[in-house]
């Protein structure tokens, strides 16, 4: 399948001559386990280089090694770094799609290809590079067994002098990707050079697309959202992480024990963390709620298929009011479904996961910036008040490369909550667990260890009183459950707001949240230079929302709601908090086929829904 959804064209006649500078989106079509991801990430990265900022988004099959893969690398002087609906630059190295691919490409696009899969007979509307690869990796790559990785970086040299992308930056960007390894470095850096070569001399440049140098990324860095999650949880003062293996989460603990095992090593030589793979998720959540009732700061990671198992365990925890973080790395389901494809579709269900009256904090970074400052911004809500709390990342954020500003050191202090200590305890004489002393729900706790009499209380699943004794008294349970919710709805207050940003006398609003802000942003730039139509932006960072959320939908007409689901489940949660007046309002743009949203995609839909 082409990861395009632009319908194939007939001829058009000639390519327009017009230049387009730092302006495009480059794909590779590829096959899983040929070593092309080292390839892409210099191609992406030489680019990024020359100051352009850059995104790459890896497409690549749930099965064996051998089946399709895309990535896309999107270059924009603007900043935008969404994924672009369009490609302009074709790289066709899987024969198997080749034919498919070219054949959903927009006139004007250029194709990069194989020399046997001849390609060129299939259009002439678009413009055609052949190389034969073959014939240049085995001049370049004596051992047979290694030109099949080798041939990859071939490309990379070809697509450089196309695109006018500078070959110190090529080389530059190799040695960087094969920093450990110094024969793989010159073996790569020597089969780029080769393409490069070959194109300068074989190749008549006729594209419209170039790369030139600008500006635009220097002080950046190129990062992934699980591995800035990572990071930003070993910051946060995590000591215990708890998992199962399960796509697209697991590089998130795999590059947060390479983290913790170069920075949370005792002068002792012993750890000062604990990481567990447990046997599935059901144990892995249990593990979190035992070690976040001991004291400790706890997590898991996991996609949706993991969230479902966890929901008896989830709902223990929100009664027994245990703290614990849970990042779920959105995929699509339901069921197996799509396990490399990118979704936002647990929302609902985690907002009111388990059984019984049950509401869950869920936080929606939109960035890899975010994942770092949300994962200590998690720990601490989930202490003090208590109770599990959701990051939903998704597979577009947590496993491809983002640009982004360095992190800043987190600066605000860890909030462990509403723990006594012994000392509190002298000076108090007692206390009761669940009882609601501040108006804010959130009862007093201690933590195991705790030296003196009055410090012991039960911790039960079953029905208890303020001072965590059993009860099936109707009042104990009422009382229990109305503090509960008067708990969720003091975190509004707490939890991050969201980001608003306005347009000038706009009466639409667009509401959306995670990485749907990278085609919102875009798409409210196409809305008013092709439409001239204004609209004020609020991103969600948090549920509960908070006032301002409320306060936004009562100063616009209509408000479109933009993610990455079929049943619009934020639209859905959005309608349960606001008044009944305010629901008409409200309208659903969804988008469900498993890639990362696209500008032109809101752009159109709105502005169809708008009668434009």
């Amino acid at each position: 399948m082409a990861t395009t959804d632009i319908t194939p064209h007939e001829s058009a006649g000639g390519v327009g001559r017009k230049r387009i500078v730092n302006d495009m989106s480059i794909q590779v079509a590829t096959v899983n386990g040929s070593g092309s991801q080292s390839s892409n990430t210099v191609l992406l990265r030489s680019i990024f280089q020359m100051g352009v900022p850059v995104s790459g988004k890896n497409m690549f099959p749930s099965n064996i090694a051998g089946l399709p893969t895309w990535y896309t690398i999107r270059a924009n002087k603007n900043g935008y770094i969404g994924r672009k609906k369009e490609i302009d630059f074709l790289v066709a190295m899987n024969p198997e799609t080749a034919q498919e691919d070219t054949m959903s490409l927009a006139p004007g696009a250029a194709v990069l290809y194989d020399e046997p899969l001849a390609l060129h007979k299939l259009r002439d509307d678009l413009i055609f590079y052949s190389v034969p690869y073959d014939k240049l990796v085995a001049a370049v790559c004596p051992e047979a067994k290694l030109r099949k990785l080798v041939k990859n970086m071939v490309y990379v040299g070809v697509v450089a002098s196309l695109l006018t992308v500078e070959m110190g930056e090529v080389e530059k960007a190799i040695r960087k990707q094969f920093a450990k390894k110094v024969k793989a470095a010159t073996l790569n850096l020597a089969a780029a050079q080769a393409g490069f070569d070959y194109a300068k001399a074989n190749l008549q440049k006729r594209g419209a697309f170039y790369i030139e140098r600008m500006n635009a990324t220097a002080g950046k860095i190129i990062i992934d959202g699980n591995s800035a999650a990572a990071l930003g949880c070993m910051f946060a003062g995590c000591t215990v992480v708890t998992w199962y293996p399960i796509t697209p989460s697991s590089s998130l603990v795999e590059t947060m024990i390479e983290y913790m095992k170069e920075y949370r090593i005792g002068p002792d030589g012993k750890a000062t963390f604990a990481i567990v793979q447990a046997e599935d998720e059901l144990a892995a959540i249990g593990m979190v709620i035992g070690a976040g009732w001991a004291g400790a700061r706890s997590m898991t990671a996991t996609a949706g298929p993991g969230i479902s198992l966890m929901s008896e365990f989830a709902g223990l925890a929100y009664y027994v009011e245990v703290p614990g973080v849970i990042w779920d790395i959105q995929r699509v389901g339901p069921s197996t479904g799509l396990p490399t494809r990118t979704s936002q579709g647990d929302i609902l269900s985690t907002a009111f996961l388990s059984h019984g009256d049950t509401k869950n904090i869920m936080l929606f970074p939109c960035s890899v910036t975010e994942c770092f400052s949300m994962a200590p911004e998690a720990f601490n809500l989930a202490e003090q008040f208590q109770t599990l709390v959701f990051v939903m990342s998704d597979l577009d954020l947590g496993m491809n490369n983002w640009m982004s500003d360095p992190f800043e050191y987190p600066t605000t202090p860890i909030n462990r909550g509403k723990v006594l200590s012994k000392e509190d305890l002298d000076r108090l004489g007692s206390f009761a667990r669940y009882k609601d002393v501040d108006g804010d729900g959130i009862g007093y706790r201690t933590l195991p260890g705790t030296i003196h009499p009055a410090a012991a209380y039960f911790s039960r699943g079953s029905g208890h009183n303020e001072r965590a004794q059993y009860s099936e008294r109707a009042d104990d349970f009422e009382n229990n459950m109305e503090r509960l919710n008067r708990k969720f709805e003091t975190a509004r207050s707490f939890v991050p707001r969201p980001e608003i940003t306005k347009g000038k006398d706009a009466k639409i609003g667009i509401i959306g949240y995670g990485t749907s802000h990278w085609g919102i942003t875009e798409s409210r730039d196409q809305l008013r230079d092709e439409y001239t139509i204004e609209t004020d932006y609020l991103r969600l960072r948090a549920y509960p929302f908070t006032r301002e959320v409320h306060e936004f939908i009562e100063q616009h007409d209509r408000i479109y709601l933009v993610e990455q689901n079929r049943d619009a489940q934020m639209l859905t949660l959005l309608k349960l908090d606001l008044k009944p007046e305010l629901t008409t309002r409200l309208r659903s743009i969804a988008h469900i086929n498993g890639l990362p949203l696209d500008a032109r995609s809101i752009t159109d839909e709105l502005t169809s829904m708008e009668g434009k």
